[in-house]
């Protein structure tokens, strides 16, 4: 039997994670400094853009789908993209529905 002396996924280097924590603070105080604006009807969708941006964030670096295969990573990167879609969808239906008295 052939034995493997190297890892099948590459590890990333601390700064890489370093780089992806101070990037997730940097969109935590983001999501704060969005929700004081008054953006009116946009403030739900821009809530859930930053939102996805940092659950792929997660998803690439810290669950290691960047090193994973492009297939996978494409269904991902889609999946996201299209779940994202259903909900800036729905609450922007739910929100131009309402009445407003």
């Amino acid at each position: 039997m052939a034995e493997h002396t190297a890892s099948e996924h590459p590890k990333s280097p601390l700064t890489t994670y370093f780089s992806v924590w101070i990037a997730l603070l940097f969109g935590t105080g983001l999501t704060y400094y969005a929700a004081k604006l008054d953006l009116g009807v946009f403030n739900a969708a821009v809530a859930l853009i930053i939102a996805t941006t940092k659950a792929l964030l997660v998803a690439l670096f810290f669950m290691h789908l960047k090193g994973a295969h492009e297939k996978l990573l494409k269904l991902v990167v889609i999946s996201t993209i299209f779940f994202l879609f259903i909900l800036l969808v729905l609450s922007m239906v739910d929100y131009g529905t309402r009445t407003w008295s």
